[in-house]
């Protein structure tokens, strides 16, 4: 939690997030992340100052808690003085305890972000989904959360100006924003509608933005010109020594290693092609042959390529 102090800006944790992503289609199957098509509605985990407090977090606990399609047990939600937002104990149940942030008695329209949170550690408990090492598996928590429908709350959250700043999760809010936009490309929804935050809007048209440029790297037919001349000298080369990589921005100013890849297959013969799905991040081997079109086997996205 960012309390005051510097928010931190951009998209250092991508390569993690799109990581999580893919580990959510594994772990959940397409149809079960199909269940979440739906984010949760902002009237039902409104909280206002007006609201009993203990009262309120437990109504809102429980909002999130059938939105997650956890069983019905019973969320326990406490304040105290602490340095992290919130913190839950992961037991068998059949309740859970949720302490927050002793600041939230006087943020309470910000409750239903760090509930958000930690009743996704919850869940990612219960299907036995984590990623190794503390930092990773908060970037895990925070990119299912927004992508299972109520991590538009954590952004919403996120408010700066020269005075004074508020952030909540591990994730940057551009990255949240990436997030977010994912889920809207994938599902048709628009969370931005949503926002009271103006930070959080200006962070989720950036996330958007980078979004996009997944649905515009080669070999998908909606990549731009400077990505598609790139591609062609690189599968000349390939081409001519029987396998090769990329390297480049591929018209993504400030990235690393392109995301394509070529290598012969010794059993198949022609020269073949990997690339990340611009949904689920899964990695996608066609022929290198012209115009293909391949449907992704996790998320089952299909998708125009020129090879």
């Amino acid at each position: 939690m960012a309390d005051g102090g510097p928010v931190e800006h951009g998209f250092p944790h991508l390569e993690t997030v799109r990581a999580a992503v893919t580990a959510l289609y594994r772990r959940l199957s397409y149809d079960t992340v199909q269940q979440f098509a739906t984010s949760v509605p902002p009237a039902d985990v409104a909280f206002c100052d007006t609201d009993d407090l203990h009262l309120g977090a437990q109504r809102v606990a429980r909002e999130l808690v059938r939105h997650f399609r956890l069983p019905d047990a019973r969320m326990v939600v406490a304040f105290r003085e602490m340095q992290h937002a919130a913190n839950v104990e992961l037991t068998a149940g059949p309740e859970y305890f949720v302490e927050l942030n002793d600041r939230f008695r006087g943020h309470r329209r910000d409750i239903g972000a760090a509930l958000a949170h930690e009743i996704m550690h919850v869940y990612l408990h219960r299907v036995d989904l984590s990623f190794p090492g503390t930092r990773d598996n908060e970037i895990l928590t925070d990119t299912a959360t927004t992508y299972l429908g109520a991590g538009w709350l954590l952004l919403d959250a996120y408010r700066e100006d020269g005075a004074s700043s508020q952030k909540l999760g591990y994730l940057t809010p551009e990255e949240f924003g990436y997030v977010l936009a994912k889920r809207s490309l994938a599902f048709g929804e628009d969370p931005s509608v949503w926002f009271t935050s103006a930070q959080a809007y200006t962070a989720y048209e950036r996330g958007l933005e980078r979004a996009r440029l997944d649905e515009r790297q080669p070999p998908l037919t909606a990549a731009g010109w400077t990505g598609r001349r790139r591609y062609a000298r690189d599968r000349r080369q390939a081409q001519g020594h029987g396998q090769g990589r990329g390297h480049g921005s591929a018209g993504n100013a400030g990235a690393g290693d392109v995301p394509y890849a070529f290598a012969a297959d010794p059993a198949a013969g022609p020269l073949r092609v990997t690339f990340p799905c611009p949904t689920c991040h899964q990695r996608i081997r066609v022929p290198v042959r012209g115009r293909v079109r391949a449907r992704c086997g996790l998320c089952r996205t299909v998708l125009e390529c020129d090879t």
